[in-house]
């Protein structure tokens, strides 16, 4: 027989676990996950996992009502052939059995435009939710002179330069442009499981639309979406740091505002390189300029951005809008007081509020097609790119677009 300490001890072992993975108990040995659904159990001192028939039927002897259970997969996924070892959960030495954590991909999906202090919080969160496991780290891929004014391939280099440790988890795919896509590689790969990090204020977005989708584009056992911790806006400290308020202190020409943005590890010359970058980005001269602030950092400008959308110079039914933390693209089929119903080209409706949304960028050519050093205003390279954008070809084309017919 075990040992009352025995028994301490792996109760001990399995409310960690679930700490880890935001479950909740039941007080019957049994865990619930963020939408009360039944996901495991404790057995010899860890938790153990129980497939969606096993946790009907335990739902239905409690008698407890619960949210109703998520479609069984039709088709187990296989892994792709090409799909790396850490991808697939080798782990170790060669030929090592792999355990129950090698199931479970944690994964982080956001814009990073620009990486800040604050970031780092929320892939601490992300690595403390893992335990150990995979970790996944993805930047959004879309790039604008408002709100994104760093291209992927410089927003990552500089985003393992702030943050070291998280070097190798931070996945440079250029395929990964919404949370949908990273989902349905993470199936693909043969995960059983998802954690889903986020800011607070995101949960809830996250949690509805992964759980809304599950069985239809990918089929996990269990998504878990986890809050990386309060953020407060008004803060001076990091839980305050936000990319709007980086991209804020750049229109204000505040170097000293924006170095209290970024890391120890990113030295003052590297700084400097980052701030140039996201002023080259967003089409900023040296000197300060005058911009909407509602457009660059909504939630500094409420007001405005609502003035905007009242009074329909925004966001009106049959735009194409991007949500900004989802990387979702959808056409709008209903306006409300503050939110917009967007439908994707694959029939996938998402519902977004106006300041989380921005005009979806469908004709930018990406880094590779025009580098940052190529789009310099002022230059013969952004008059080109200015006028492939505006569907003018050349000079002669744009003036006479424009010339005043004789009567």
């Amino acid at each position: 027989m075990k040992s009352f300490f025995q028994f301490l001890s792996e109760a001990s072992d399995a409310s960690t676990q679930a700490r880890k993975l935001n479950l909740k108990s039941d007080g019957h040995g049994g865990w619930l996950d963020s939408s009360g659904n039944f996901v495991a159990t404790t057995e010899d001192g860890k938790l153990q996992f129980v497939d969606k028939k096993k946790a009907k039927s335990q739902e239905d002897k409690k008698e407890q009502p619960r949210s109703q259970a998520r479609p069984e997969p039709t088709q187990k996924k296989v892994a792709k052939p090409e799909v790396a070892a850490k991808a697939s959960g080798e782990k170790g030495k060669e030929g090592e059995a792999s355990d129950s954590s090698e199931e479970t991909i944690t994964v982080v999906f956001g814009r990073f435009n620009p990486p800040t202090v604050g970031h780092g919080k929320l892939l601490s969160a992300a690595k403390k939710a893992a335990a150990g496991g995979d970790l996944a780290i993805y930047p959004s891929r879309t790039q604008d002179p408002k709100k994104n004014p760093l291209d992927p391939d410089m927003k990552i280099s500089f985003m393992k330069k702030m943050f070291p440790d998280y070097s190798e988890d931070i996945i440079n795919d250029s395929e990964m442009k919404s949370i949908f896509d990273v989902l349905t590689v993470a199936g693909e790969q043969g995960y059983k499981n998802v954690n889903i990090v986020v800011g607070s204020d995101r949960q809830s977005e996250f949690d509805n639309l992964a759980q809304k989708y599950n069985g239809d584009l990918y089929n996990f056992e269990m998504i878990n979406v986890i809050s990386a911790g309060v953020r407060d806006a008004d803060s001076s400290g990091v839980e305050g740091m936000s990319a709007s308020k980086m991209r804020k202190a750049v229109v204000d020409n505040d170097f000293a505002a924006f170095r209290k943005g970024t890391p120890k590890q990113l030295d003052d010359g590297d700084t400097t390189a980052l701030f140039d970058a996201v002023r080259s980005g967003m089409g900023v001269k040296k000197k300060k300029e005058v911009k909407e602030m509602w457009e660059i950092a909504p939630k500094y400008d409420p007001k405005g951005l609502r003035d905007n959308y009242i009074s329909g110079n925004i966001f009106n039914l049959g735009d194409i809008v991007e949500n900004l933390n989802t990387g979702l693209i959808g056409e709008i089929v209903r306006r409300g007081t503050n939110h917009l119903i967007c439908v994707t080209k694959e029939n996938y409706m998402f519902k977004s509020w106006i300041r989380d949304v921005m005009e979806a960028v469908t004709n930018y050519p990406g880094p590779s097609g025009v580098p940052s050093d190529q789009r310099l205003v002022g230059t013969d390279s952004h008059r080109d790119y200015a006028m492939r954008l505006t569907g003018t070809s050349g000079i002669k084309n744009f003036i006479n677009k424009y010339k005043k017919k004789k009567s």
